[in-house]
């Protein structure tokens, strides 16, 4: 993607958390296991137990984290371009998210987070939590297509999030939740999810349409999502598929609701919810 030289968020900043709260096993490992077992989204707002604690300083960056630092301030402004030409459109008042760059743990609106969680959106303090590793992990440990685009999918996803929220979609869903039995809210939260990838989509066209986006963007943000669906990531870490336990929606789903997305560049086909066929 074009990003050098271009506007940044004023809404990024970035802390170093104090110890790591998940033992063995790694980023990897931890991941697959909050994907796997059931809502990521119940997980952040019950918190994490432990000791360590979080410091709000901001930390030395390497080379290449503080140029993904920067990518992700030009994403984030992107987004907020995005959502407030299209949801003036629709006579709803865009309210920015934050963006928290952490490493190890990080103290969200949410409770206490580590960077196992994968980059999780709070719904408290509508802010977005990210460990820059995570665009590593993408590549080498779940076998996404190298290159940029990748973390602009995944930020635009969780943005997603915060249009769901804004627009009352979460509250909604949260409230739902509370009347259904595991398999039911399982199957309501792949909907949520498919929704937030079809609102990267749709900020993915605002970027092709300003002209930001390089030949072979799309299919990385497409081969990212595809490496993050639920049956992709049973089948690497226990070998076999259980469709009644998905929480983010399979391979071809995710990619289908992002291409969707791309293709409307805009709200007029983003209900998941009433969709026959996801």
């Amino acid at each position: 993607m074009k990003w050098r030289g271009r506007r940044q968020s004023s809404n990024v900043s970035r802390s170093r958390g104090g110890g790591v709260a998940l033992g063995g096993g790694g980023l990897l490992i931890a991941l697959i296991v909050f994907l796997l077992t059931g809502n990521p989204r119940e997980a952040i707002r019950s918190g994490f137990a432990g000791t360590a604690t979080e410091t709000t300083q901001n930390y030395e960056l390497s080379k290449k984290e503080q140029e993904l630092y920067d990518y992700s301030a030009v994403v984030l402004a992107d987004t907020e371009d995005a959502w407030h030409k299209i949801l003036k459109k629709e006579g709803i008042n865009y309210r920015e998210p934050k963006l928290k760059i952490f490493k190890g743990q990080v103290k969200s609106g949410c409770g206490l987070a580590s960077s196992g969680m994968g980059p999780f959106y709070c719904s408290r303090d509508e802010t977005l939590y990210m460990d820059l590793s995570f665009y590593d992990s993408l590549i080498k440990d779940f076998g996404a297509d190298e290159g940029d685009f990748i973390l602009s999918y995944v930020i635009s996803h969780e943005v997603g999030h915060h249009v769901q929220e804004v627009t009352g979609i979460m509250s909604q869903y949260q409230e739902m939740m509370g009347k259904l039995s595991e398999k039911d809210g399982n199957a309501l939260t792949v909907r949520l999810e498919l929704q937030a990838d079809y609102l990267a989509g749709v900020v993915a066209r605002y970027q092709k349409d300003q002209g930001y986006l390089d030949p072979g963007d799309i299919d990385e943000a497409i081969s990212a999502a595809w490496s993050i669906g639920d049956d992709t990531l049973q089948k690497r870490a226990q070998g076999y598929v259980r469709p009644e336990s998905f929480t983010h929606g399979s391979s071809e789903e995710r990619t289908r609701w992002f291409k969707k997305g791309y293709e409307a560049g805009d709200l007029s086909e983003w209900d998941t919810f009433s969709a026959k066929n996801l």
